[in-house]
């Protein structure tokens, strides 16, 4: 029998091919964006059918779908005036232990040894890992700290340097999710859903906002293994990914060295002048296809070769680290020399801001400590500590704070109790999901305070908590977005990177 669904392949009618091809979603894609489609004929007519084509600009693709401006962007935003232009995330994967570093408590260390009371743990969810423990033992924190700068925010001696940065720091304390293992909590985290194949939140501002640098995307990602558990949990590139906004959106990943993009170099044997016209004829034909599909994936298709084109330019620059000076490299640490380190990764961050990119994500793995947490959470605490403040120095040292959001975040926080035996040397703590800390700073954020409160095992919070949507309303309104309005449609919603519960702006902590 004939299979209908090999149509496009058996038929030699080109209208059995295009029907073929023009789905319930291309059809619905291209009766919205008639208009759209007549602007991107009338733009690639002009440039490509009038002779020899000319480099095509980012913002064509998307110019031509209605409502953009010329570095991609919605042209309705910003709603309103942002504080922020620029975000910087550093997120620490894997889980750091908020009681060991940020939120210690005189109960701990009054309690240590004794089981956690039961009117504190209630009745939580705990993982496989702890659920069958016969006792729950308090484990104070590893090491000591101090009260810091102005505000006297109490921040572990594990991180020296970040305690010098104190009156940069707005330090939440009350932050809450549901999920208590990895994979669906750091994708909650970062895309505002657990399930996979949601926007990622650099996606959504991408798509928001666009870039300030036509020559590299809006949104760059890299990510480094920490020395405290190695190897740590994998991280997947769909926490970069667009879901189901358009593919131009989705971050480019950088790998360390100096070929951070792959197959971005010409082959041996082509010229850069060769390649234009190679990308010129492509372009034409994609053109075509759009003509006959009208999906939006061709014109983002059109743009990705486009945009790997000018990164051939751009990209080695970028890397290319001989214009920072030595007190500069000093400043972020021994390992700012050594290609895919956090440290190096943290200078490259900030050569990307300067560059008008308009998201970077910095991905930390090594924070999962359900063992030997004396010894893993101060190595880790080492690979971070020095370059983490040192960015946001530098930062300030070149005027880019004020409007630059620094996020230190992760995706749960660490239980007051061992995983294992108290003493132990090769116990830990577990994951913990009711309460866990993340830390802003820069653009439109009180420095200096804390925010939120847990009990006195931070174990439960009894102030001020804060949802995961929340603080990507928060996020979003540094930006000058209102997390209402930024909607797109799927799956017959007005789908938000906040979800579909109400969610706040936690404005006490906005300047």
């Amino acid at each position: 029998m004939h299979d209908h669904t090999d149509t496009a392949r058996t038929s030699n009618q080109p209208i059995d091919e295009r029907l073929a091809y023009l789905t319930r979603r291309s059809f619905i894609g291209r009766s919205a964006h008639g208009i759209g489609a007549i602007a991107l004929g009338a733009m690639l007519g002009e440039k490509f059918f009038s002779g020899r084509a000319l480099a095509l600009p980012s913002g064509d693709a998307r110019a031509a779908l209605g409502g953009v401006n010329a570095l991609g962007g919605l042209s309705n935003l910003p709603h309103f005036a942002p504080k922020a232009k620029r975000v910087l995330c550093l997120f620490q994967s894997e889980g750091f232990s908020h009681i060991d570093l940020f939120d210690p408590k005189d109960a701990l260390y009054a309690n240590a040894g004794k089981d956690l009371p039961a009117s504190i743990r209630g009745t939580q969810r705990v993982t496989g890992m702890t659920s069958g423990q016969g006792s729950f033992p308090v484990v104070p924190p590893v090491a000591p700290g101090r009260r810091c700068g102005k505000g006297g925010l109490w921040i572990s001696d594990l991180l020296p340097h970040m305690q010098g940065v104190a009156d940069e720091l707005c330090i939440i304390k009350s932050l809450t999710t549901e999920a208590i293992n990895h994979d669906p909590a750091v994708t909650f985290m970062n895309t505002g859903n657990q399930i996979p194949g949601y926007a990622s939140m650099g996606s959504w501002i991408s798509y928001g906002l666009g870039s300030e640098n036509a020559n590299l995307p809006a949104f760059i990602t890299m990510v480094s293994q920490g020395s405290g558990k190695n190897p740590g949990q994998p991280i997947f590139s769909r926490l970069w990914g667009s879901g189901f906004l358009p593919s131009s959106h989705q971050g480019v990943g950088l790998r360390p060295g100096g070929n951070p993009v792959p197959y971005l170099a010409n082959p041996n044997g082509v010229d850069r002048a060769q390649r234009r016209a190679m990308l010129d004829d492509l372009a034409e034909l994609n053109a075509h296809r759009n003509d006959e599909l009208g999906d939006p994936e061709t014109l983002a298709r059109i743009e990705a070769y486009e945009m790997a084109f000018r990164m051939q330019v751009s990209v080695p620059e970028l890397v290319e680290m001989s214009d920072e000076s030595p007190e500069t490299l000093a400043m972020y640490g021994p390992d700012a020399r050594r290609p895919g380190s956090y440290a190096a990764n943290c200078l490259l961050a900030r050569r990307l801001l300067q560059r008008g990119v308009r998201f970077v994500q910095l991905f930390h793995r090594g924070w999962d400590q359900h063992i030997a947490l004396g010894t893993q959470l101060p190595n880790q605490c080492r690979d971070v500590d020095q370059p983490t403040a040192a960015v946001i120095k530098d930062l300030k040292r070149l005027g880019m704070l004020e409007d630059t959001l620094v996020i230190f975040a992760t995706e749960f926080g660490r239980t007051a109790y061992s995983q294992g035996g108290f003493g132990d040397p090769s116990s830990g703590r577990d994951h913990h999901g009711r309460c866990f800390t993340s830390i802003l700073a820069g653009g439109g954020v009180k420095g200096g305070i804390e925010y939120g409160k847990t009990d006195d095992f931070s174990y439960n919070i009894v102030e001020n908590p804060v949802q995961v949507r929340d603080f990507h309303a928060t996020v979003l309104h540094t930006l000058g977005i209102d997390h209402e309005r930024l909607t797109y449609g799927f799956r017959g919603l007005d789908t938000k990177l906040t979800g579909v519960e109400p969610a706040r702006v936690v404005r006490e902590v906005l300047v």
